[in-house]
């Protein structure tokens, strides 16, 4: 039996970790005195802290928290998303079992043939070894059958932490993946709620179209009864006539741009064109915003936005991988292992008190590689600085987002209400209008006008309303709503 061991001291020896720590993100804010670091806009805006998940839900319309849900349950672009997640959660697993002993099994058989050296006495010629026989007439050849069944192992001992780097760094990217699952949930649930808004707001004014449409052509019917009759020119005959045209070839081209709404919604919820019309065939106008909307502040909001946390993560990862590439210049030691039974008798390979143990230890350093690992060092330290910038990039970008989507929310929400005001005049413009008509002061065709330009306010009103709910949409997505931990995963840090 030969046995070698392992000396205690190598399976002592402690680990150490090259590499600087992570200490966190930069800070980007600048510090702020107490009470004074809250998005401020006016009283539609609250600075509590907004809800995460389903923020549409504020909107109050059934329809679209129909689709939205069909959008989650089906949308391509979050099962690309879902499938690089568990890229990344398999790349960890895989970087964490690397770290780890591997263990095989072994059945070997071999059959040796050995020349005769015409080395040993006359007496030892010809004698076949143990378990061998002697090849008659082929100048006194040996040979030999060997049989063996066994276990190796091979371990490389994480001496200066490379491999624990290695994993710290699957982890950050795991956390990254999660982040950008996040942000494919954000920016899908805002897309299908623009476009969602984007139909509504053209089957509304393909109603308002068709009723002026209507109008127009009543004028130019009064005013062709009034050329029969010698009162108006042809001249004001075809200007009306043109002015029908105009506003029908307008509804044509709204009618095409409500089905590239309807399209574009299908393909958000992972269905083929066509697919959701007979949920949105019922004419109605696009849902409005709450009276106010919660903000919070720009601290959490950096804890909150997925693509700042994905950005964070990717810092992390880089920071980690200078301690591998810093691991890299020191040697490495790792044991490779063999437990064996066998002989050169099929029944030596039941003989369990008789078995081979070896234990070789390998240790590698590269002592002379002109510059190969410093080269990785100074690459990685790049690679971190690289991070570093695109997260302050990432924070900045963030703040801007939100203010100028708290800008355009703000102003939208005031031209709704002088538009409103303009639509309030407009009715009573046709009030007094009719009255006039009815005692015979005023014509009929003054009397359309007079309505005409009330569905022009009411279109205007209408748009703007759309545009305010879409520049709520904008608002959200800029504060990073749209997620939750749960659904994202619970890795991220």
């Amino acid at each position: 039996m030969r046995k070698l061991f392992i000396p205690a001291a190598c399976l002592a020896l402690g680990a150490c970790t090259m590499g600087p720590d992570y200490a966190g993100a930069p800070r980007v804010l600048p510090a702020a005195p107490e009470g004074s670091s809250s998005f401020v806009r006016g009283d539609d805006i609250a600075q509590t802290q907004p809800g995460l998940a389903n923020w549409w839900e504020a909107l109050g319309d059934p329809v679209l928290n129909r689709l939205e849900q069909a959008a989650l349950d089906g949308s391509p672009d979050l099962a690309v998303a879902r499938a690089r997640l568990d890229q990344a959660r398999g790349a960890l697993q895989l970087d964490r079992a690397d770290g780890l002993p591997s263990v095989g099994a072994q059945a070997a058989y071999a059959h040796l043939r050995i020349p005769g050296l015409g080395l040993g006495t006359e007496e030892d010629a010809g004698t076949p070894p143990q378990g061998g026989e002697a090849d008659a007439g082929d100048n006194g050849s040996q040979s030999a059958n060997i049989y063996n069944l066994g276990l190796t192992t091979n371990w490389e001992l994480d001496l200066f932490g490379g491999r624990a780097r290695t994993v710290e760094a699957a982890r950050a990217e795991l956390g990254a993946a999660e982040a950008s699952a996040a942000d494919a949930r954000l920016s899908l649930t805002t897309a299908v709620a623009q476009a969602y808004v984007n139909l509504r707001q053209r089957q509304t004014d393909i109603a308002r179209a068709d009723q002026t449409n209507a109008m127009n052509l009543q004028l130019v019917s009064l005013m062709e009864q009034r050329y029969s009759s010698g009162t108006a020119s042809r001249i004001d005959v075809e200007r009306l006539r043109t002015q029908y045209e105009s506003s029908s070839a307008q509804a044509t081209s709204l009618k095409s741009d409500m089905e590239a709404a309807a399209n574009a919604l299908a393909i958000l919820t992972g269905q083929v064109p066509g697919t959701i019309d007979g949920w949105v065939d019922q004419v109605e106008d696009a849902p409005l915003p709450p009276a106010k909307v919660a903000v919070g502040d720009p601290e959490t909001l950096l804890k909150r936005r997925p693509d700042i946390r994905a950005a964070e993560r990717k810092l992390a990862a880089s920071n980690a991988r200078i301690g591998v590439a810093e691991a890299a210049k020191f040697p490495s030691l790792s044991f490779l292992g063999l437990l064996g039974l066998g002989g050169t008798e099929p029944g030596d390979l039941f003989k369990l008190d008789d078995f081979t143990a070896i234990a070789a230890p390998q240790l590698k350093w590269s002592v002379l590689d002109f510059g190969r690992n410093n080269a990785r060092v100074l690459q990685s330290e790049a690679g971190r600085d690289l991070a570093e910038a695109q997260y302050r990039q990432t924070v900045l970008n963030a703040l801007r987002e939100v203010e100028d989507a708290l800008s355009s929310y703000t102003y939208a929400r005031k031209a709704v209400a002088g538009l409103a005001r303009a639509r309030a005049s407009a009715a009573e413009n046709v009030d007094l209008t009719e009255q006039r008509y009815r005692g015979g002061i005023v014509s009929l065709a003054d009397v359309i006008m007079a309505r005409r330009q009330l569905i022009a306010s009411e279109e205007s009103l209408s748009r703007a309303k759309a545009s305010l709910t879409s520049d709520f949409i904008t608002l959200q997505k800029a504060l990073g709503l749209g997620w939750s931990d749960a659904e994202a995963g619970n890795s991220i840090q």
